[in-house]
């Protein structure tokens, strides 16, 4: 071999087998460092797990939820839709004269049309559709939409005086606002 290239020396506790010396403090440091390593990672690792655990359960939460949401809402598009067969309904019934309601010949017709009107409300309560309280009460812009103020020196300004159109809620969301007319000061 040549002069310039060194052989690497071998580490001490490898020498120390060779010569049969055992430096027991040494070994102990070096299994010490490694159980504190292995220690440090399993801690790492269980917080891992942990962490993994409460994200899977915040995913499942969310999904329920939305499932929950989904399964309560499902019906809005059609609800919207219906509500103007509704609208139509108490039109047609409250344009009918109290004379006519009367003869004989149209009873029957009439009080088809009310037992209609009173099987909608069912199907409207059975899937959470509730009426929006407007008339007295003051103007709530997260259900009333405020189409015309009239002055008035009967009502405080900012109540609701006339109801132009019935709003509905769908259980805890707003289906579509109720309009209304609104007081505000006489000029």
């Amino acid at each position: 071999m040549s002069e310039d290239i060194k052989q690497p020396e071998a580490p001490a506790a490898a020498e120390d087998l060779k010569t049969g010396e055992v430096n027991t403090d040494e070994v102990r440091g070096n299994v010490d460092n490694q159980i504190a390593k292995l220690s440090d990672d399993l801690e790492a690792a269980k917080q891992d797990v942990l962490y993994a655990k409460a994200e899977a359960q915040n995913v499942r939460r969310r999904l329920e939820k939305e499932m929950a949401d989904a399964r309560a809402y499902a019906v809005t598009s059609f609800a919207r839709d219906i509500l103007s067969v509704s609208d139509n309904l108490t039109r047609a019934l409250s344009a009918i004269p109290a004379e006519l309601r009367e003869d004989d010949k149209l009873k029957s017709l009439v009080a088809g049309l009310e037992a209609t009107g009173r099987e909608l409300d069912k199907v409207f309560a059975t899937h959470g559709i509730t009426r929006i309280a407007a008339v007295g009460l003051p103007l709530d812009p997260n259900q009333h939409q405020a189409m015309i103020e009239l002055p008035s020196d009967d009502h405080a300004p900012g109540t609701v005086m006339n109801e132009m159109q019935v709003g509905y809620m769908i259980k805890d969301r707003l289906l579509r606002p109720a309009m209304v007319a609104v007081a505000k000061k006489p000029d």
